[in-house]
């Protein structure tokens, strides 16, 4: 370090702040922290009183999907580090999250069991305050939410890799539930079990999609090793707790829950695997400034259907971000159309475009105008 003759620190050499007066600033905001948290959460039950005294005895839609989009996209325009926006955003879902628990606890079905890729993206959507429920099938996902023994249900509805998942398209074409949110999560497989090294490892078990997402590194890594597919890699998880030589493909919350060793990080194949999830439920959302919808069709059975029927969208300017189609159940080699479009089904824009299809398609039904993925 250089110094002055009087000994004083010159240059850009400062001196390092007292450790002791450091920790105690920091009990000093923590204090403040919690005091604020304890202000917010007290208020959350006030707007809860106000919300049951204007009911009169009718259901209360304590969850606003809109408002926590439009709360969570405002931290993170505001916020100016050192932690980078998607962390403050979970400190505030979590938050979120207890604060509701505190106005009507929420119970949301997943596909289970605990410690798959749907669980993950169940607490990272609603937070940890929840009551989670984790169901064998997506059918039994939607069956919870229209029997009421859940708020909400989380479904996969696509996989960067792997395209569409056409069992919860088909559901939704039978549910008179909404969709009511999304959420895109990237999908990083790890190597678990209770081995310490690859060399170990006899058999490999995951998903029959997870399998496949890492053909290449298995191949170059664990060549010897037998493939075995299950029902969801959480259970391959408990398989490979369960026998030595064992190793399942699943993600670190599986690695958490069933305490294995996670031999190897970020397996998989595509490293930009990611999967699209539903939020469905019994819930109109409001419009938040920043909406997807999605639309089911029918396209008229004459050449140009299809194409006449989107006009109106590049007419006013829609954008469509996504297209599928499915066999139709009511006509042989005929199909329907799933459409992600941009903005709400009441917003100025859009709400005319829909008047417009459906005078030019026999079939449209809104399944759901939602916040946009953040």
């Amino acid at each position: 370090m250089s110094t002055d003759k009087d000994g004083s620190a010159t240059g850009s050499d400062t001196p390092l702040p007292d450790l002791g007066d450091v920790r105690k600033e920091i009990d000093e905001i923590d204090l403040k922290i919690q005091a604020l948290l304890n202000k917010r959460a007290n208020a959350a039950l006030k707007i809860a009183t106000v919300k049951l005294a204007a009911s009169k005895g009718q259901p209360v839609d304590f969850y606003r999907p809109e408002r926590e989009a439009q709360v969570l996209k405002e931290v993170a325009r505001r916020n100016e580090g050192p932690m980078s926006d998607g962390a403050v955003q979970r400190i505030f879902r979590e938050i979120f999250s207890v604060s509701l628990a505190l106005e009507q606890p929420m119970r949301i079905a997943y596909l289970g069991p605990e410690g798959t890729y749907s669980h993950a993206a169940a607490d990272r959507h609603f937070g940890h305050a929840v009551e989670t429920i984790a169901e064998p099938g997506i059918a039994e996902i939607f069956h919870a939410v229209e029997a009421g023994r859940a708020r909400f249900g989380v479904v996969p509805v696509e996989n960067s890799t792997e395209g569409a998942v056409n069992l919860t398209l088909d559901l939704l074409t039978q549910t008179p539930l909404r969709v009511c949110g999304e959420l895109s999560m990237r999908i990083q497989h790890s190597l678990l079990s209770q081995a310490e090294e690859l060399g170990e490892i006899k058999s490999v078990h995951a998903h029959p999609q997870a399998l496949a997402q890492c053909w290449h590194w298995l191949n170059a890594n664990v060549p010897n090793a037998t493939r075995v597919s299950e029902s969801s890699n959480a259970a391959a998880a408990k398989l490979a707790l369960e026998t030595p030589g064992i190793a399942a493909i699943a993600g670190e919350t599986a690695a958490q829950l069933y305490g294995l060793n996670s031999l190897m990080k970020g397996i998989e194949d595509e490293k930009n695997n990611t999967t699209r999830f539903l939020i469905i439920g019994d819930q109109d959302v409001p419009p938040s400034g920043d909406d997807s919808t999605l639309l089911l069709v029918t396209a008229p059975h004459r050449p140009g259907g299809l194409r006449n029927l989107l006009e109106p969208l590049e007419l006013a300017g829609v954008s469509m971000t996504r297209i599928e189609s499915r066999p139709s159940r009511s006509a042989l080699w005929e199909y329907v159309f799933f459409i992600d479009v941009d903005g709400h089904q009441h917003d100025e824009t859009l709400a005319p475009v829909l008047n417009d299809i459906r005078e030019l398609t026999p079939m449209l039904k809104v399944l759901g105008s939602y916040p946009s993925a953040l």
